[in-house]
């Protein structure tokens, strides 16, 4: 299902691989310098953390790009995952999630300059939520994970500011 298409855009692919990167920086912002104890840590009256959020946006890239690789017409959300998806666990840690996500975003740029067409429609995964099959363009799924990252982004920089006083804006001098 991937391979190299002479039709393809690849400046417009260029750009959803910057465009995402930046994302990604500006989430990386947030979480720079913290512990992981400070990452597991809850500051606002939401359940959310640093290292949820983070869990939850290296789950979420690595999961939207296997939906556009696989393309499995049969695929369901595994709702038994659900409670663990915004909580960074015991054995996980910010560097090892950082880590994570590095890999996960290379295959990210490798699924984008190399999927048969932005434009192609790929199937979704059903959901208790959405039960109906719901197909997307590849490019809209892309940009699905890009609102994703930047949603979350915003939330981490509310924790991080009630942690700290720190934010993408602003770093505390240590």
């Amino acid at each position: 299902m991937i391979a190299p298409s002479p039709e393809r855009n690849d400046q417009e692919r260029e750009d959803l691989i910057a465009m995402l990167a930046s994302q990604r920086e500006l989430f990386r912002f947030t979480v720079r310098g913290i512990e992981d104890d400070q990452a597991r840590q809850r500051t606002t009256v939401s359940e959310l953390t640093l290292g949820g959020l983070l869990h939850h946006i290296v789950k979420s890239e690595r999961h939207w790009t296997t939906v556009v690789v696989e393309r499995d017409e049969n695929a369901k959300v595994d709702v038994s995952q659900l409670n663990s998806e915004y909580r960074m666990g015991p054995e996980e840690t910010v560097a090892g999630l950082l880590e994570e996500w590095d890999a996960v975003a290379e295959n990210t740029a490798r699924v984008i300059r190399t999927v048969d067409s932005l434009d192609t429609s790929i199937p979704t995964p059903t959901a208790p939520w959405r039960p109906e099959r719901v197909w997307w363009t590849v490019r809209f799924t892309l940009l699905h994970l890009f609102r994703e990252i930047s949603h979350h982004s915003g939330h981490a920089d509310i924790i991080r500011e009630s942690l700290d006083g720190a934010n993408t804006s602003y770093q505390r001098a240590s």
